[in-house]
């Protein structure tokens, strides 16, 4: 593999020797989603004494008569499935709902936007696949979610650590599943990512797009969520003994974009990430060879084989800060290098304190 080249996320030239965005491509997407047969959100009435009252549900104690003079069990709850009307028609839809997403896949009925972008297969697929890591896992605590915007274009500053970049996922699990607005977070990552054979296509289809500036406005322009960890590998590659630490946030790039389009920046602080990985050496050589800009030495990595590659399991914390505004400052501003300077230092000092604050309030590492 040849070296990774990081392209700086305030760098403004064309990107045209670089990772090349795909095309948009669609399908047959005449009607996106659409299907004959049961539908999601096809609900059939329940019959008899179950649907007495629609705020109450009607249950017989032991011993009770029904209409018919023999005695009934209790209906089975909404939390265990109705039996017959409530629990097939669930299953049915389900399955009627799983069946027509096949159906779109293989057909080529769904839409994918010009950055590779597949927003049914990440809500129906890759979202359950990384949510159990999330919940049942690293057990992750969400904190201040009520500071990002419910539309409109915004931009998440955050810590990066963990030597492999789950935070960075963990981050838009925590978004796309709490935000009372269902909004999806599109991060910009290094193209190291994208010259991973497998690592290239999740990504895309997860909405990971280049970290650098054009990229960054035009989803901006558009009002997406976009996310962005200003440390880079500076910050997810560095050792135990400095973990919780920030690393340079570079030369204000991320400061430069939102200024350009106007939108809030919002720190956010994760805590926990850094201990799934206890990084205690760097092995330079080998990683020249292969092309990393690292590569990890941990207490079990390479020494336990694939093994030593499952992350420990500490309890997270993700903390979204107050935005900052930029939509005060004149057009001219975002090539103002002190100004810059000041809000990069800024976002970087309250994500900094947050974390300090953060690590004393947690327990232990674990729970």
């Amino acid at each position: 593999m040849a070296d990774a080249k990081v392209i700086p996320f305030d760098d403004d030239r064309s990107r045209a020797g670089s990772v090349a965005r795909p095309a948009r491509r669609r399908g047959a997407v005449g009607r996106r989603g659409g299907t004959e047969g049961p539908q999601v959100g096809d609900v059939k009435p329940l019959s008899g004494r179950s649907r007495a009252r629609d705020d109450v549900p009607v249950t017989h104690e032991p011993g009770e008569q029904g209409g018919s003079g023999e005695e009934r069990p209790p209906e089975p709850s909404d939390a265990s499935g109705r039996e017959g009307a409530g629990g097939a028609g669930g299953l049915e839809r389900r399955v009627a709902g799983g069946l027509a997403f096949l159906r779109r896949r293989l057909t080529g009925e769904y839409e994918v936007d010009d950055f590779g972008y597949d927003e049914e297969l990440t809500d129906q697929v890759l979202m359950s696949l990384l949510r159990p890591v999330y919940e049942k896992y690293f057990r992750v605590e969400v904190k201040g979610i009520e500071n990002i915007p419910a539309d409109g274009g915004a931009l998440i500053v955050a810590n990066h650590s963990g030597t492999l970049p789950l935070d960075g996922l963990m981050m838009q699990v925590a978004v796309h599943d709490h935000h009372p607005a269902d909004r999806h977070l599109r991060l910009l990552a290094a193209d190291l990512v994208f010259m991973l054979p497998v690592a290239n296509e999740l990504a895309r289809k997860l909405g990971h797009t280049l970290a650098c500036a054009e990229d960054a406005e035009l989803l901006l322009g558009r009002g997406e969520l976009v996310g962005v960890m200003p440390e880079g590998f500076k910050g997810i590659g560095k050792p135990f003994g400095e973990r919780y630490k920030l690393q340079r946030f570079g030369r204000g790039g991320f400061v430069s974009t939102a200024l350009r389009q106007g939108v809030p920046i919002i720190p956010c602080s994760i805590v926990g990430a850094e201990e799934i990985y206890p990084m205690i050496g760097n092995a330079k050589t080998l990683a020249r060879v292969l092309g990393f800009p690292y590569f990890p030495l941990t207490p079990t990595f390479p020494w336990l084989g694939p093994l030593g590659a499952v992350p420990l399991p500490t309890k997270w914390t993700i903390q979204f800060g107050e935005p900052i505004p930029t939509d005060t400052y004149p057009p001219e501003a975002a090539e103002d290098p002190m100004l810059m300077f000041n809000l990069t230092d800024q976002v970087r000092e309250q994500i900094q304190h947050t974390l300090y604050k953060l690590l004393v309030q947690r327990r232990s590492v674990f729970f």
